[in-house]
């Protein structure tokens, strides 16, 4: 199995290098850079990482990285995420039943607090009993379905609650043991109830058609996160 690792960054040059160290070794490593005004793209190159810039959005700079992929399995990374030694084997053990077209990674949060451990224990009972994984939680997907898909739709909100969702009318999706390690930063603002509270609603608002740009709008605004923030959450939501 080869697979390709597509990371989507705006001004991550912090949390690059631990993201790109978990990655497994062999695996092709793309950074999908949506126009970095630090040094995103010179740590990428450090780490030997293909890097393809582009508009930001991080179902277009996913979109975009995959479209450079050569690996059979595409594997979504956020940029302060670190994934478990093992990853490539637990991938491959789940994709050897033909009946699962993708799956997530148990989500960790660190450094963590007692809210922050019921939001991952929340998170993790999502995907393994409803079969809706989150971004954060390290999506993985055969090639040949995610581009039979068209991808990920390149909406401000909700794009990979919508990838997930076309997913599993294909097969079966799996969520692994393996875990996936991801940083508080998310929650900081408004922390981890008001944050989950405002996370569910705007799975409510799009699930009920409200138009994406629209929830996006109302979803920044809540979260009081400034635009200019340095972020990628500025401009793409983040649904942990």
């Amino acid at each position: 199995m080869k697979l390709s690792v597509i990371v989507p960054t705006l001004n991550e040059e912090r949390s690059l290098p631990r993201a790109l160290a978990s990655i497994p070794r062999g695996a092709e490593v793309i950074v999908a850079d949506g126009r970095s005004v630090d040094r995103t793209r010179e740590v990428a190159g450090q780490f030997h990482a293909r890097v393809v810039v582009g508009e930001p959005g991080r179902g277009a700079q996913s979109n975009r990285g995959a479209e450079h992929a050569s690996g059979e399995v595409l594997l979504f990374l956020h940029a302060d995420c670190v994934l478990d030694r093992g990853a490539d084997e637990a991938i491959a053990d789940a994709l050897s039943d033909p009946r699962v077209v993708g799956g997530s990674f148990r989500l960790r949060i660190r450094p963590t607090t007692i809210g922050l451990t019921l939001v991952a224990f929340g998170s993790n009972l999502r995907a393994r009993f409803l079969k809706l994984p989150y971004g954060d939680q390290a999506l993985f997907v055969r090639r040949k379905v995610f581009e039979e898909l068209g991808g990920y739709r390149e909406i401000p909100i909700m794009e990979d609650v919508d990838l997930v969702r076309r997913l599993k009318k294909r097969g079966r999706l799996r969520h692994l043991d393996a875990a996936v390690t991801t940083t508080p930063r998310h929650w900081e603002s408004l922390g981890p109830l008001c944050t989950t509270l405002l996370n569910w609603m705007a799975m409510v608002g799009f699930t009920l058609g409200a138009p994406p740009y629209q929830l996006a709008s109302v979803y920044h605004r809540l979260r009081r996160r400034p635009r200019a923030t340095t972020n990628q959450d500025s401009i793409v939501a983040s649904h942990d």
